[in-house]
C-alpha cells in the first residue's frame, strides 16, 4: 500500500531542496549589480551550482545503494539551505562559487536517497508515488525565484540567510521522521537481507535499455530547458507581447507540466511505463513543430499541451530506470534525476548560443528533433522483465557490462 504520509514528507523535502536550486538564477542579477560581475562570470556561478547538483548526483546514488543512508535526506537539505543562505555574505568570487557548489552538493545528496525511499513508500503504485515526489520538486523550483527576488530586492543580498529557512526547517522535520522514512523499505530484517544480497551481487541490470532511457531523458530535458529560455523571448519579439506576458505564458507550461507529471505517473501504473513515454513524445514532436507558426491565443494552448507532454514521462523515467537497475535504485535515480538533467541543461545552453549566432526561429525549428530522438529511444525500450530475461539480447549485453 502507498504510504501517503511518508510521501508527503519526502515531497516536501524535495520541494525545499529544489527551492535552493531554483533561487540561484533569480539571485544572479543582484550579484551582477552588487559585485560588478560580467554576464559570463555570473553564468559560471550557475555552472558551479549545476555541477554540484546534477553532474555528481550519480556518486551520491552509489553511496545510497551501498549504505542505504537516510541521513542523506536531512544532511542534503541542510547543506543546500546553508550554501544558498551564505551567498549574500560572500565577498569574493571564489567564496560565491564555493557556496553555490556546496548548495548544489546538498541538492545532489538528497535526490537519489529521496527517490529511492519514495519508490519504497509507493507500494505497487510506484510511478504514481514518484509523481507526487517529483511534483514537490517542481513546486519548490518554481517557488525559488518567487521568494528570492522580493526578499533580496527589499532587504538586499545580506538577507539571503532567510532563503535557508525552508531547507533547515525540513531538515529538522525529516531528521525527526528518519526512523519512519527508513521503515518504508520494510522492517529491520531486510537490511540484513540487503547485505546478504550485496555479498552475492546485485540482480542483473539491463544497462543497454537504461542507456537508451537516459538518451530519451536527456533529449526531453534539453527541449524543456531551451523552451524555458525561448518562450518569453518569442512572445516579446514574435508575438508582440510584454515581458510579463512572456513570463505568464512560461508559467502556463510549468503548471501544466506539473499536472502532466501527476497524470503520467497514474497512467504509467495503469498502462505501462513505456506506453507513457511513447504516448507523450509522439505528440510533443508535432506540438514543437507547430509552436513557432501560430498566433498568440493558439500559442498559449500549444504551450499548455507541450507542458503536459514534456513533463508527463518525468516520474515514469525515474521508476523505469530503477526497474532496469534493480538493487541500484540510488544510482538509477542519480542518473535520471541528476546527470541526465545536467547534460540536458548544457545542451540547452548550446542551443541558446546557436540562437545568438543564427536566429531564434532557426533554433525553435530544431527542437522537434529532440522530441523525435526521445521518441525513437522510447519506442526501442523493452519492458523491464523482458530486458532482464536471460533470453533477451539486451540482457546478454547487460551481462557483459555488469
Amino acid at each position: 500500500m502507498m504510504d501517503k504520509r511518508k510521501l508527503a514528507t519526502l515531497s516536501a523535502g524535495h520541494g525545499a531542496v529544489d527551492l535552493s536550486q531554483g533561487a540561484v538564477p533569480a539571485l544572479l542579477p543582484f550579484l551582477i549589480a552588487a559585485r560588478g560581475m560580467s554576464l559570463g562570470s555570473a553564468t559560471a556561478l550557475l555552472t558551479a551550482a549545476t555541477i554540484g547538483s546534477s553532474i555528481v548526483q550519480p556518486l551520491f546514488g552509489l553511496w545510497a545503494d551501498r549504505l542505504a543512508t537516510p541521513l542523506l535526506l536531512p544532511g542534503g537539505l541542510a547543506l543546500a539551505g546553508i550554501g544558498l543562505g551564505a551567498v549574500g555574505w560572500c565577498d569574493s568570487y571564489i567564496l560565491l562559487a564555493l557556496a553555490l557548489f556546496v548548495s548544489g552538493l546538498g541538492v545532489a545528496a538528497f535526490h537519489p536517497e529521496g527517490a529511492r525511499l519514495a519508490g519504497a513508500a509507493s507500494g505497487d503504485e510506484r510511478a504514481t508515488g514518484m509523481s507526487y515526489f517529483s511534483v514537490g520538486g517542481n513546486l519548490g523550483f518554481a517557488l525559488g525565484p518567487l521568494l528570492a527576488a522580493p526578499i533580496v530586492g527589499l532587504a538586499g543580498l545580506h538577507a539571503t540567510p532567510l532563503l535557508a529557512i525552508p531547507g533547515l526547517v525540513l531538515a529538522i522535520v525529516t531528521a525527526r521522521r528518519l526512523p519512519s522514512l527508513a521503515a518504508a523499505e520494510g522492517p529491520a530484517a531486510p537490511r540484513a537481507a540487503g547485505a546478504a544480497s550485496r555479498a552475492a551481487g546485485p540482480p542483473p541490470a539491463a544497462w543497454w535499455p537504461f542507456t537508451r532511457l537516459v538518451t530519451a531523458a536527456v533529449s526531453r530535458t534539453a527541449a524543456f530547458f531551451a523552451l524555458q529560455a525561448f518562450i518569453p523571448v518569442w512572445v516579446i519579439h514574435h508575438l508582440g507581447g510584454t515581458t510579463g506576458g512572456g513570463d505568464a505564458i512560461l508559467a502556463v507550461m510549468l503548471v501544466f507540466g506539473a499536472l502532466g507529471t501527476l497524470i503520467g505517473g497514474r497512467c504509467a501504473d495503469r498502462f505501462g511505463r513505456r506506453s507513457v513515454l511513447v504516448t507523450a513524445m509522439a505528440p510533443l514532436a508535432v506540438l514543437l513543430l507547430v509552436l513557432p507558426h501560430v498566433g498568440i491565443v493558439p500559442f498559449i494552448l500549444v504551450v499548455a499541451l507541450v507542458g503536459l507532454a514534456i513533463d508527463g514521462p518525468f516520474s515514469t523515467t525515474v521508476v523505469l530506470g530503477q526497474e532496469y537497475l534493480p538493487g541500484r535504485h540510488g544510482l538509477a535515480s542519480g542518473v535520471t534525476l541528476g546527470l541526465a538533467i545536467g547534460i540536458g541543461g548544457l545542451i540547452a545552453a548550446g542551443l541558446g548560443a546557436l540562437a545568438d549566432a543564427t536566429s531564434l526561429s532557426t533554433t525553435m525549428a530544431i527542437l522537434p528533433v529532440f522530441a523525435l530522438l526521445a521518441l525513437a529511444s522510447a519506442v526501442s525500450l523493452p519492458e523491464p522483465e523482458r530486458a532482464r530475461s536471460p533470453k533477451a539480447p539486451d540482457a546478454l549485453a547487460a551481462g557483459s557490462n555488469a
